[in-house]
Protein backbone atom coordinates (compact mmCIF):
# COMPACT_ATOMS: atom_id res chain seq x y z
CA UNK A 1 0.00 0.00 0.00
CA UNK A 2 2.95 2.31 0.69
CA UNK A 3 4.34 1.43 -2.67
CA UNK A 4 1.27 2.55 -4.69
CA UNK A 5 0.97 5.70 -2.03
CA UNK A 6 4.37 6.78 -3.32
CA UNK A 7 3.82 6.47 -6.70
CA UNK A 8 0.41 8.12 -6.86
CA UNK A 9 2.01 10.86 -5.45
CA UNK A 10 5.47 10.89 -7.43
CA UNK A 11 3.23 11.08 -10.54
CA UNK A 12 0.48 13.29 -9.33
CA UNK A 13 3.68 15.99 -9.21
CA UNK A 14 4.97 15.29 -12.46
CA UNK A 15 1.72 15.82 -13.97
CA UNK A 16 1.29 18.97 -11.83
CA UNK A 17 4.37 20.98 -12.82
CA UNK A 18 4.47 23.62 -15.15
CA UNK A 19 7.45 24.74 -16.92
CA UNK A 20 5.69 26.85 -19.13
CA UNK A 21 7.08 27.38 -22.84
CA UNK A 22 9.46 24.69 -21.79
CA UNK A 23 6.76 21.82 -21.33
CA UNK A 24 6.96 20.23 -24.69
CA UNK A 25 10.96 19.74 -24.21
CA UNK A 26 9.75 16.94 -21.48
CA UNK A 27 11.29 13.68 -22.66
CA UNK A 28 14.21 12.35 -24.54
CA UNK A 29 15.24 13.72 -27.79
CA UNK A 30 18.13 12.59 -30.39
CA UNK A 31 19.29 14.90 -33.35
CA UNK A 32 21.29 15.76 -36.10
CA UNK A 33 22.48 19.15 -37.40
CA UNK A 34 25.63 21.13 -38.17
CA UNK A 35 27.33 24.34 -37.98
CA UNK A 36 30.60 26.07 -37.30
CA UNK A 37 32.08 23.13 -35.25
CA UNK A 38 30.82 20.98 -38.44
CA UNK A 39 28.25 18.43 -39.16
CA UNK A 40 27.67 16.18 -36.10
CA UNK A 41 25.00 13.95 -34.05
CA UNK A 42 23.37 13.93 -30.49
CA UNK A 43 21.12 13.18 -27.67
CA UNK A 44 19.61 15.11 -25.32
CA UNK A 45 17.15 14.38 -22.60
CA UNK A 46 14.76 17.39 -20.57
CA UNK A 47 13.49 15.02 -17.07
CA UNK A 48 11.94 16.93 -14.10
CA UNK A 49 13.83 16.20 -10.95
CA UNK A 50 13.78 16.80 -7.36
CA UNK A 51 9.92 16.62 -6.90
CA UNK A 52 9.22 18.13 -9.87
CA UNK A 53 10.71 21.22 -9.05
CA UNK A 54 12.98 21.42 -11.64
CA UNK A 55 13.93 20.76 -15.53
CA UNK A 56 17.51 19.11 -16.05
CA UNK A 57 18.24 18.99 -19.45
CA UNK A 58 21.46 16.49 -20.21
CA UNK A 59 23.13 16.55 -23.85
CA UNK A 60 25.75 15.13 -25.74
CA UNK A 61 27.20 16.33 -29.26
CA UNK A 62 29.68 14.07 -31.17
CA UNK A 63 31.31 15.86 -34.03
CA UNK A 64 33.29 13.43 -36.79
CA UNK A 65 36.99 14.27 -37.88
CA UNK A 66 36.83 16.51 -40.73
CA UNK A 67 38.94 19.21 -42.64
CA UNK A 68 42.03 18.20 -40.79
CA UNK A 69 40.66 18.47 -37.25
CA UNK A 70 40.07 15.38 -34.77
CA UNK A 71 36.86 14.15 -33.95
CA UNK A 72 35.37 16.08 -30.68
CA UNK A 73 32.70 15.38 -28.49
CA UNK A 74 30.57 17.93 -26.57
CA UNK A 75 28.70 17.76 -23.12
CA UNK A 76 25.76 19.93 -21.55
CA UNK A 77 23.94 20.21 -18.21
CA UNK A 78 21.14 22.58 -18.07
CA UNK A 79 18.71 22.91 -14.55
CA UNK A 80 15.32 25.15 -15.99
CA UNK A 81 13.72 26.13 -12.83
CA UNK A 82 11.58 29.11 -11.46
CA UNK A 83 13.00 31.98 -9.56
CA UNK A 84 11.69 31.72 -6.12
CA UNK A 85 10.47 35.38 -5.99
CA UNK A 86 9.31 35.97 -9.84
CA UNK A 87 8.61 32.51 -10.47
CA UNK A 88 10.03 33.50 -13.87
CA UNK A 89 11.70 30.67 -15.72
CA UNK A 90 15.41 31.01 -15.51
CA UNK A 91 18.54 28.38 -16.08
CA UNK A 92 21.62 27.78 -15.35
CA UNK A 93 24.01 25.68 -18.21
CA UNK A 94 27.33 24.27 -17.46
CA UNK A 95 29.41 22.24 -19.98
CA UNK A 96 32.52 19.92 -20.43
CA UNK A 97 34.57 23.08 -21.61
CA UNK A 98 34.34 24.84 -18.25
CA UNK A 99 31.37 27.47 -19.48
CA UNK A 100 28.73 28.40 -16.56
CA UNK A 101 25.63 30.40 -18.10
CA UNK A 102 23.19 31.41 -16.68
CA UNK A 103 19.70 32.11 -18.86
CA UNK A 104 16.49 33.93 -18.91
CA UNK A 105 13.68 31.40 -20.55
CA UNK A 106 10.75 33.06 -22.64
CA UNK A 107 8.29 31.67 -25.22
CA UNK A 108 9.06 31.82 -28.65
CA UNK A 109 7.01 31.80 -31.39
CA UNK A 110 5.73 28.06 -31.54
CA UNK A 111 8.69 27.36 -28.81
CA UNK A 112 10.69 28.48 -26.45
CA UNK A 113 14.10 30.50 -26.26
CA UNK A 114 16.95 30.83 -23.29
CA UNK A 115 18.44 34.03 -23.86
CA UNK A 116 21.92 34.26 -21.80
CA UNK A 117 22.38 37.18 -19.22
CA UNK A 118 24.33 39.95 -18.78
CA UNK A 119 25.92 42.95 -20.13
CA UNK A 120 25.46 43.61 -23.76
CA UNK A 121 29.81 44.25 -23.84
CA UNK A 122 30.46 40.75 -23.24
CA UNK A 123 29.42 37.82 -25.88
CA UNK A 124 26.22 36.61 -25.46
CA UNK A 125 24.39 33.10 -26.16
CA UNK A 126 20.67 32.60 -27.54
CA UNK A 127 19.11 28.74 -27.57
CA UNK A 128 15.57 28.72 -29.44
CA UNK A 129 13.90 25.27 -29.66
CA UNK A 130 10.74 25.34 -32.13
CA UNK A 131 8.37 22.68 -31.88
CA UNK A 132 7.66 21.26 -35.55
CA UNK A 133 4.99 18.46 -34.62
CA UNK A 134 4.34 16.69 -31.67
CA UNK A 135 7.20 14.43 -31.48
CA UNK A 136 9.81 16.80 -33.77
CA UNK A 137 11.48 19.88 -33.17
CA UNK A 138 14.17 22.84 -34.50
CA UNK A 139 16.79 23.87 -32.46
CA UNK A 140 19.12 26.85 -33.48
CA UNK A 141 22.21 27.80 -31.12
CA UNK A 142 23.58 31.43 -31.83
CA UNK A 143 26.21 33.44 -30.75
CA UNK A 144 26.62 37.54 -30.42
CA UNK A 145 30.22 39.03 -30.36
CA UNK A 146 30.39 41.88 -28.08
CA UNK A 147 28.42 44.65 -29.86
CA UNK A 148 26.97 42.51 -32.79
CA UNK A 149 24.17 40.94 -33.44
CA UNK A 150 23.08 37.37 -32.94
CA UNK A 151 24.60 34.96 -35.76
CA UNK A 152 23.87 30.97 -35.86
CA UNK A 153 26.87 28.55 -34.76
CA UNK A 154 24.31 25.54 -35.13
CA UNK A 155 21.33 24.78 -36.35
CA UNK A 156 19.34 20.97 -35.81
CA UNK A 157 16.41 19.18 -35.65
CA UNK A 158 15.12 16.52 -33.15
CA UNK A 159 12.79 13.59 -32.48
CA UNK A 160 11.57 13.08 -29.30
CA UNK A 161 12.42 9.21 -28.77
CA UNK A 162 10.60 8.56 -25.52
CA UNK A 163 8.53 10.84 -22.94
CA UNK A 164 10.79 11.62 -20.02
CA UNK A 165 10.34 9.73 -16.71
Amino acid sequence: MMRMTIAAFFVCSLLGQDFGPAQFLVGNWAGEGGGQPGQGAGEFSFVPDLQGRILVRKSFSAFPAANGKPAFRHDDLTIVYRDETTRALRATYYDSEGHVIPYSVKPADGGVVFVSEGASSGTRFRMTYTSTGKDTLKFKFEIAAPGKEFAPYIEAAAHRQSAGK
